[in-house]
């Protein structure tokens, strides 16, 4: 591995880290955690309406973070009727970056740096495209796997929408692991389902999280109550889908143990 660092944090706010934790690594579409955690202060704000439209006719702010709004992986061009199918869509995030900037009336970085930079206390780079372009260390990451165990910057009712199945039974495509049916989707992160096999076999049914394809992946389990994180600068491959499963098996069943 050119560059690698990799840690996990528990509920009672516990961290193992392993690696160069001071790294800046790209994290590609772990960026998307980020960008629907920032919808989801928006909500609460009142700056924006996960129901109100945005997008293509017929979208909304969900369907944008569930990958159901029609768009395709990229391009502007809808492929399909918003909620009809699940399809994964890098354009989508852009669209809410930009519908979020509108509705704030400010810069979409600007307005991630406020929400959840600048409250974690962490230094995670939020400029670049919405859905792909995020900057962070493996500290910075762990802090937000933190917060997803243990939410501060939004209340834990408004965060458990993050986690329930949007459009239950979508079928749909997944990059680099073929179709499913049903793909299942929460708002801007992967359920723990059957399809989610990046994730190990040892998580629990509510774990939920993202990988991306820089090579870097976050989990996140409330039911086990720890969360983990790898980051590289090894574009995603055969050989992630060997050894992501593998660590997040070993470091939940070490877990056990102690």
């Amino acid at each position: 591995m050119p560059l690698a660092a990799a840690g996990i944090v528990t509920g009672d706010g516990r961290i193992e880290a392993h690696g160069v934790g001071d790294a800046v690594f790209a994290l590609a579409s772990v960026s998307k955690p980020v960008t629907a955690l920032a919808l989801l202060v928006a909500a609460e704000e009142g700056v924006v309406d996960l129901d109100e439209a945005a997008g293509p006719p017929g979208s909304t702010v969900r369907h944008l973070l569930a990958h159901a709004s029609g768009l395709p992986f990229e391009g502007a061009v809808p492929i399909a009727s918003p909620g009809a199918r699940r399809v994964y869509s890098n354009e989508g995030f852009r669209v809410l970056g930009a519908h979020l900037a509108r509705q704030a009336e400010m810069p979409f970085p600007e307005y991630v740096r406020a929400a959840i930079v600048a409250p974690l206390a962490i230094g995670l780079d939020p400029q670049g495209d919405p859905g792909s372009g995020m900057h962070a260390t493996l500290g910075d990451l762990l802090a937000l796997a933190r917060e997803l165990l243990e939410p501060t910057v939004v209340a834990a009712e408004t965060l458990a929408e993050l986690t329930t199945t949007q459009f239950p039974g979508l079928k749909g495509i997944l990059p680099d692991y073929g179709r499913f049916d049903p793909l299942d989707w929460g708002l801007g992160v992967q359920l723990a389902t059957p399809t989610a096999t990046w994730m190990g076999s040892q998580v629990s049914p509510r774990a939920f999280g993202h990988f991306g394809g820089a090579g870097t992946f976050l989990w996140v389990d409330p039911e086990r109550r720890v969360a983990c994180v790898a980051l590289t600068n090894r574009p995603f491959g055969e050989w992630a889908k060997a050894a992501w499963p593998e660590l997040s098996d070993a470091v939940l069943e070490e877990l056990e143990s102690r």
